[in-house]
């Protein structure tokens, strides 16, 4: 899905833009590519919850 995560195969180590640094050492690592990921660098599947005009990406059942 355009904007979802990069799965890696890991263990990893990220530099971020700051210079810092972050590691996972999970056998496939799922990156955040959209940036709206409350655990950034990595992936907390933030991405589905609204697509990127703001509204909801999927349709929620109606009761």
């Amino acid at each position: 899905m355009p904007g979802g995560p990069l799965l890696v195969e890991g263990p990893v180590e990220i530099v971020l833009e700051d210079g810092g640094t972050v590691t996972s050492d999970r056998f496939m690592v799922a990156l955040c590519l959209c940036r709206r990921s409350g655990s950034y660098p990595f992936c907390d599947t933030s991405h589905r919850r609204s697509d990127v005009r703001g509204g909801s990406a999927r349709q929620q059942p109606s009761t």
